[in-house]
Parts: C-alpha cells; sequence; structure tokens
C-alpha cells in the first residue's frame, strides 16, 4: 500500500468514516478513478455533517431541559 493511500484511509478513520466507506474509497483510489473519490468524499463530508447536526439537535434538547429546570426551580423558591 502506498504511503498516499495509506494517509488518506487513515484520515478517513481518523473523520469517523465506517469500514465501508473507507473500503470504497480505497477501491475508487486503487481504480484511479478521482472524479469518482471526490463524489464519495462529498457523501462521506455530507454524512459526517449530519451526524454534527444530530448532536447539535441532542445539546439543544438538553438546553431546553436546563432552562426549563432551572426556570422550575426559581418558581419553587419564590413560593
Amino acid at each position: 500500500m502506498s504511503k498516499e493511500l495509506d494517509n488518506i484511509l487513515t484520515n478517513l478513520k481518523d473523520a469517523g468514516c465506517g469500514s465501508a466507506e473507507i473500503t470504497k474509497a480505497k477501491q475508487l483510489y486503487e481504480a484511479g478513478d478521482t472524479d469518482a473519490m471526490i463524489r464519495h468524499l462529498r457523501k462521506c463530508r455530507c454524512s459526517r455533517l449530519e451526524e454534527l447536526h444530530e448532536g447539535q439537535r441532542r445539546i439543544d434538547c438538553l438546553d431546553f431541559l436546563i432552562r426549563q429546570t432551572a426556570k422550575t426551580r426559581t418558581i419553587q423558591k419564590k413560593r
């Protein structure tokens, strides 16, 4: 395996790509299909971005619960 390919595969793993995504990238690299590789990498990026957004939605839910709990605590202290 070339050093360049090894670096690409390591980078994909570090980026959180799954084994199927990494395998496909390896196949495209070895086939020399750079156009398809770029499309594949963009799809991988979109998947990671969607994961990021899902994580943000979860954090937003926790933020809501924190605000609601703090609000409830404030109301109870006033009684």
